[in-house]
């Protein structure tokens, strides 16, 4: 049941960010002397613990490292960490602009999969979101999307009901997820197809 609120809950990477900057990994990759594709599978594969926020980042680094065997100096774990923020650290300024705007017609909220550090740094660069109605950073809630209980945080942080949001994220899993949790969804693939979708979804002015 709604209770007449609109607030469009957005993904951030791949919608308002932009995906992890090409080549990133394996310049990684070569700062622990190690190939580009087993660094990759290392690398997401021990990736959801700290998405989570049940790894620290010097503890996701060790266990990457140590899948690679290779030795987790602070040095090479400090210079990894940063390159990858820095890998994940442009946006999409027409949909900053575009989500901006959307808050004189609705609440707009972030879900983010983000570990905490990345979240800190994202939010000193881009300070505009905290004009936002909220904001959730898997690493500092402690659920990662898919996971209900990141979208039932929303919820509950807003106090409303799951009816009230229209989730955004370019991700079709994610976006059936929330739909499970009893939220309205679409599968981000361009800001005119979604600018669209949410005109459509908010409420006739009369």
């Amino acid at each position: 049941m709604s209770t007449d609120r609109r607030i469009v809950l957005f993904d951030l990477f791949g919608v308002i960010a932009r995906h992890q900057l090409p080549g990133a990994l394996g310049k990684m990759a070569a700062l622990c002397d190690t190939p580009a594709d087993a660094f990759t599978t290392a690398y997401w594969e021990c990736r959801p613990p700290y998405d989570a926020g049940r790894q620290s980042a010097p503890e996701y680094w060790a266990a990457v490292l140590h899948k690679l065997s290779r030795p987790a100096d602070a040095d090479t774990v400090e210079e990894l960490r940063l390159t990858d923020i820095d890998s994940w650290s442009r946006v999409d300024e027409e949909m900053v602009a575009y989500v901006r705007s959307l808050r004189e017609v609705a609440e707009v909220a972030l879900l983010s999969n983000i570990p905490a550090d990345h979240a800190d740094a994202f939010l000193a660069a881009q300070p505009w979101l905290y004009d936002l109605d909220h904001l959730a950073f898997s690493g500092r809630i402690k659920a990662a999307k898919p996971d209900p209980a990141a979208f039932q945080h929303c919820v509950a942080a807003l106090r409303a009901v799951p009816a009230d949001f229209l989730f955004v994220d370019d991700r079709e899993e994610n976006v059936r997820a929330a739909r499970a949790v009893g939220m309205d969804g679409h599968v981000f693939t361009g800001r005119g197809e979604l600018a669209a979708v949410i005109g459509a979804w908010l409420p006739t002015r009369n």
